[in-house]
């Protein structure tokens, strides 16, 4: 079966039109990485991006940059190339600021179009941030916040709710949310839609505007590849840029160098940003976008199918006696560009196989997730995984009490 599986592999290799692009990133000799839906990998083109903004912009332009440098339009040019590839128009989308900060305008803009609904609705088990958010907004404004299961979601939605927080692609299983069924499902009740991208945006096709969302908000380090903390984006739909969200800082203004004492809101996705922008994170963004805009979409997600199935085969195959459980969804279609294994022990295998130079990452209580980067993995390297991690649970070595010491960041 091994060979079988190593044969399979090296023919999708060979055929693989996304091939040439690891020859992108900066990736050493012996590595297998698993992370990208974490912390995307380096692009080459950043370095040299991110040094000419340094020592150029900054250190000989100082501040005559913003303009020179066209630094003060960078939000909404950067905004306008992830729009590409959220199939959002020019103008809908904003580079700024973190996916946490961005998820309070979104929902603050919301209730601003709902000013009768005081009630805002998620799923348990979203990804924390979210929820945070949410509960922090409810403390402040008086909303109530309504954590539901997935099943009974459509079940709470009456005229009390303004808006609905949802993850399209959860972070522990990789399922996905139906975007356009959802989003009219929620909008059938007068609510509006927030979607949280995060595990979408260069993983998966998303089409905003033929799904008819309200807003979105995501991140720019996992499949941007815009660098460690780099800056979010949020989405605000045309017929929305009336809203007003609650974050109101001078680059929000409509005219920020007048230096006026009150607040006048800028027209359009302008008035979704908040201060200064963050030009060296959004150096780095802009190198990985700019990398993102180059790859053709259907090619991206083909290979992130193919990826998964090719591993969740050789995990039946190699390691189906071990006890893992296949938690993210079978069918590739309902599965993000991830898939995760539920295993006990599933911690201290995780830190075996970083011992060997895969790395992979692990969620409470017991998920292993591998996320998929179709640029830079290769086929060889998913069966080449599963085979290291069949010789770890063969031989035990995961059980090391070295291994069984949960960090902070894993």
């Amino acid at each position: 079966m091994t060979i079988d599986l190593r044969a399979r592999a090296a023919a999708l290799d060979a055929a693989d039109p996304l091939a040439h692009w690891r020859d992108a990133f900066v990736l050493r000799d012996g590595l297998i990485y698993f992370d990208g839906n974490s912390l995307g990998a380096l692009p080459k083109a950043t370095a040299a991006r991110v040094a000419d903004t340094v020592t150029g912009a900054w250190g000989d332009g100082l501040i005559s940059s913003w303009l020179a440098a066209d630094w003060i339009a960078a939000p909404r040019r950067i905004g306008d190339k992830i729009a590409a590839l959220l199939g959002a128009n020019p103008g809908e989308v904003i580079a700024a600021d973190s996916t946490s900060v961005n998820i309070f305008k979104a929902l603050t803009a919301a209730l601003s179009l709902r000013p009768d609904r005081r009630v805002i609705v998620t799923v348990t088990g979203n990804f924390p941030t979210d929820l945070y958010m949410m509960q922090g907004l409810a403390r402040l404004a008086g909303v109530c916040v309504a954590a539901v299961s997935s099943e009974s979601l459509h079940d709470h939605l009456d005229d009390r709710v303004a808006a609905v927080l949802l993850t399209q692609v959860h972070y522990k299983t990789g399922a996905v949310h139906d975007l356009a069924a959802t989003t009219r499902a929620v909008q059938a009740t007068g609510a509006l839609i927030i979607w949280d991208l995060s595990h979408s945006a260069g993983a998966i096709d998303v089409d905003l505007n033929a799904a008819n969302a309200d807003f979105a908000v995501g991140c720019g380090y996992k499949f941007l590849n815009g660098g460690p903390g780099a800056p979010g984006f949020v989405f605000a739909a045309a017929r929305h840029h009336a809203a007003a969200p609650a974050l109101t800082g001078w680059f929000g203004h409509a005219r920020p160098f007048a230096f006026e004492d009150d607040y006048d809101p800028a027209p359009g996705i302008d008035r979704f940003q908040c201060g200064t922008p963050p030009i060296l994170g959004l150096a780095a963004l802009e190198a990985g976008v700019d990398l993102m805009g180059h790859v053709d979409r259907a090619a991206r997600r083909a290979k992130s199918a193919a990826l998964g199935e090719l591993f969740i085969d050789a995990m039946a195959a190699l390691c189906g006696e071990f006890g893992f459980r296949l938690v993210s969804p079978r069918d590739p279609a309902r599965r993000g560009s991830q898939v995760s294994f539920a295993h006990p022990d599933g911690y201290a295998m995780m830190q075996a196989l970083k011992a060997r130079d895969v790395i992979g990452d692990f969620r409470a209580p017991d998920i292993m997730r591998f996320g998929l980067t179709p640029l830079y993995l290769r086929h060889a390297d998913i069966v080449i995984t599963v085979e290291i991690l069949a010789d770890i649970c063969r031989s035990r070595a995961w059980d090391e009490p070295a291994y069984r010491i949960r960090a902070a960041v894993t």
